[in-house]
C-alpha cells in the first residue's frame, strides 16, 4: 500500500503545483467544489425536512396514545379499580417520556435543518464571489487569455509552428544566448 500512497501523494502535488500555476483551472475547481457542496447540502436539507415531518407525525401519534391513555386513567379510578389506574398511568408516563424524546429529536432536526440553510448560503455567497473572480480574471487575461494553458488546451503538436520558424522559440533562443553571452563577459572580467 505504501507505493500507491507514494503515487497518490505524488500525483496530488503534481496536480496542486499545477493548479497554482494556472489560477483559472483551481477557480473552476474551487467552483465545481462548491457546486457539489451546494448539491450536497440541498440533499441533506430534503432528508432532514423529510425527518421532521416523520418526527412531527409520530409526536401526533403519541399525542393520541396519551389521549387515550389518561381517559383510560379517569374511567379507571371512576370505576374504582385502582389497579387498571395505575397501570394506566405508568403507561401514560412511559409515552410522555417518549414524547418528549421525540419532541427533542424533532427540535435538533430543526436545529441542523437552519444550520445547513445558513451553511448553503454561505456555500451560494461563495460560489458566486469565485464566479466573479474568474470573470474578473478572464477580463483581465483577455489579451494574455489563458497564458499558463494555452499550449495544453491546443492541440500543440498539430500547431502550424515548427521549431525553426516559432517565434516564442526564437525570443527564448536569442535571450538565452543574450544571457549567455552576458555571463560570459562577466566571467571574463573576473579572470
Amino acid at each position: 500500500m505504501g507505493l500507491f500512497d507514494d503515487i497518490n501523494r505524488f500525483l496530488e502535488d503534481r496536480l496542486d503545483e499545477f493548479l497554482r500555476n494556472n489560477p483559472h483551472l483551481e477557480l473552476q475547481a474551487i467552483e465545481e467544489q462548491l457546486r457539489e457542496q451546494e448539491q450536497d447540502t440541498q440533499k441533506l436539507i430534503a432528508q432532514l425536512q423529510h425527518k421532521e415531518t416523520s418526527l412531527q407525525q409520530e409526536i401526533m401519534d403519541i399525542a393520541e396514545k396519551i389521549q387515550t391513555w389518561h381517559s383510560r386513567v379517569s374511567k379507571a379510578q371512576a370505576a374504582n379499580r385502582q389497579d387498571l389506574a395505575e397501570a394506566a398511568k405508568e403507561r401514560e408516563a412511559t409515552l410522555l417520556r417518549q414524547g418528549n424524546q421525540v419532541w427533542g429529536q424533532m427540535e435538533g432536526t430543526k436545529q441542523r435543518i437552519l444550520q445547513s440553510k445558513q451553511l448553503l448560503e454561505q456555500i451560494k455567497q461563495r460560489r458566486q464571489e469565485v464566479k466573479a473572480k474568474f470573470a474578473q480574471q478572464a477580463a483581465s487575461n483577455s489579451n494574455y487569455s489563458n497564458s499558463y494553458t494555452t499550449g495544453w488546451e491546443k492541440n500543440f503538436a498539430n500547431s502550424s509552428y515548427s521549431k525553426a520558424v516559432d517565434p516564442l522559440e526564437a525570443e527564448f533562443q536569442k535571450w538565452e544566448l543574450d544571457d549567455e553571452l552576458e555571463q560570459m563577459k562577466r566571467n571574463m572580467g573576473k579572470g
